[in-house]
């Protein structure tokens, strides 16, 4: 038991003391313990330590009536099975003592991976563009059809992003407006970002906040983090075991 408990203690500190019984299981089973659900639960209760859950979500969507919405092709239905079928994008507030700063992020729907991400001090459709810009680079050849979700924030619904995304190839797709659910995977982000990192920290500069949310989207959320929604394993290593997969029923083809 002793044994247990000091990976215990040192899975949860590795997570940033964040993750719950859940993810702890799954660290502890990967590392070739056997433990019951319950049993684990009782002894981080024992220890003293708590996963960290998100905070209740509320709308910061600002729409424009000349805006131009396509209709939502998703329907809730994110993961289509396939890696670059849906693309799932939104923008965050991030407040620091010189001021506020916005985050925007572009999501594999599939593998739940940030493949495109931008941080800056204005809100515009330059910032849209710009995370669009990063996750196109990143996945280079892509299915002929891409469908980018997002909410009616203005900057969505732009003339520049509507231009952006037909020159290369992207389906609009976007939800109603204030129904968080329409876009609930990237409000999960955002929720998990902040409770589990953002919100923990004081933040004195713009560019330390810029620098550390870059390090944890790529280093932490991206390839050590465990995600739930896709058998407790981090984004960039279930992108591998898909490619790996289909490269396998290619070759037995």
């Amino acid at each position: 038991r002793e044994r247990i408990e000091q990976k215990v203690a040192w899975f949860h500190g590795e997570s940033d003391s964040v993750s719950g019984a859940p993810r702890i299981l799954a660290d502890l089973r990967a590392d070739g313990e056997v433990i019951s659900p319950k049993t684990l639960a009782k002894m981080m209760r024992r220890l003293g330590l708590r996963g960290i859950c998100p905070k209740r979500w509320r709308s910061t969507t600002i729409i424009d009536s000349v805006d131009a919405y396509p209709p939502d092709a998703v329907n809730r239905a994110w993961d289509t099975g396939a890696l670059n079928a849906v693309w799932i994008g939104d923008i965050t507030y991030l407040r620091t003592w010189q001021g506020w700063l916005y985050l925007a992020t572009v999501i594999d729907a599939h593998s739940r991976r940030v493949i495109g991400w931008a941080v800056d001090e204005r809100m515009r459709a330059d910032l849209v563009e710009d995370a669009l810009q990063m996750a196109i680079t990143l996945r280079g050849e892509r299915p002929a059809k891409v469908v980018f979700h997002a909410d009616r924030d203005t900057q969505y619904a732009s003339e520049q992003i509507s231009r952006f995304a037909d020159e290369n190839g992207i389906t609009r797709s976007m939800g109603r407006t204030g129904v968080c659910w329409d876009n609930a995977m990237a409000e999960s982000f955002f929720a998990t970002l902040k409770t589990e990192f953002y919100y923990r920290r004081v933040w004195s500069t713009k560019n330390g906040a810029k620098v550390a949310v870059g390090d944890w989207i790529e280093d932490r959320y991206n390839r050590r983090r465990r995600h739930s929604a896709i058998g407790h394993i981090s984004p960039v290593e279930f992108e591998m075991q898909h490619c790996n997969q289909t490269a396998d029923l290619q070759q037995a083809a």
